[in-house]
């Protein structure tokens, strides 16, 4: 079989996988899950590497799992593909009135507001039709993620109904309160905490993080992306330091801390010089 650029044919390869691969035949829905959030990270950080080869390939495996969940749905006489792409199809020219109808929006904001109307009048349809709970609390419809991405959510819908700081200083002072909550009961240098401390430090670490996405929120960044950015910044500085340190004839368990530390600054000269 010998690869094509017709979806049909991918289709038509999935259904030969499930067929005769004894990993894809034991493949459900729920086994799939972690497969789907795995790709989908590893997509961002292709975007944000830049480097084109590796955003296909991963463009290719977002794409793999939707494929892969529609066979499955479709073995199960529930779905197929095609309806996936006509409900998808559908719900775009729905939520685009003022593309697809006469509605005038003139700002990403207008869009943005009409989207989330569109959105609420679709989810009181399935409420009606009993397809949807209907939520009993404010904080109910925020929508699963990863702790980053519901920490800013939650806060968003909170600040809805007036519970927010009114500016970002409130917010900056908030974080030094927990900040400072957190050193009074880290344990000494060198000591390690007793079961009962990390319950404590666990608690008081989430605080931090919290109020450090508060902050993210209020100025407009998104956290997720602020973090998966360190990420990748990390990952490139790492690895500017193996390699050189591999030129060495070392490796970092070889290496001193201090040689380490020079070649970081050295990445971080490097990135300074190459940005554009």
């Amino acid at each position: 079989m010998q690869p094509t650029s017709n979806f049909a044919d991918l289709i038509a390869l999935m259904a030969r996988l499930r067929q005769d691969c004894p990993w894809d035949k034991k493949q459900t829905n729920d086994s799939l899950i972690p497969y789907a959030l795995e790709e989908t990270y590893e997509l961002v950080e292709a975007i944000q590497s830049g480097d084109i080869d590796d955003i296909k390939g991963e463009l290719g495996d977002v794409l793999l799992q939707v494929v892969f969940h529609a066979c499955l749905y479709q073995e199960q006489q529930q779905f197929d593909i095609s309806e996936v792409i006509f409900t998808l199809q559908q719900k775009l020219i729905r939520r685009h009135p003022h593309v697809f109808d006469k509605e005038n929006l003139k700002t990403d904001e207008d869009v943005k507001k009409r989207w989330d109307e569109i959105k609420a009048l679709e989810n009181a349809e399935k409420a009606k039709q009993g397809k949807l709970v209907n939520h009993r609390r404010t904080l109910d419809a925020v929508k699963a993620g990863s702790a980053l991405m519901q920490a800013q959510q939650l806060q968003k819908t909170a600040n809805k109904v007036g519970f927010d700081w009114d500016v970002v200083s409130g917010a900056v002072d908030k974080l030094d309160e927990e900040v400072a909550e957190l050193k009074e009961i880290l344990p000494i240098d060198g000591q390690k905490p007793t079961p009962e401390q990390k319950a404590l430090l666990e608690k008081e670490l989430g605080d931090c993080f919290f109020a450090l996405v508060n902050i993210a929120r209020k100025l407009g960044i998104d956290s997720e992306k602020a973090t998966l950015t360190t990420v990748h910044k990390f990952r490139s500085r790492f690895g500017f330091i193996e390699d050189a340190l591999a030129k060495m004839g070392k490796t970092p368990e070889t290496a001193s801390l201090a040689e380490m530390d020079n070649l970081w600054d050295l990445a971080k000269l490097k990135e300074k010089h190459d940005k554009p």
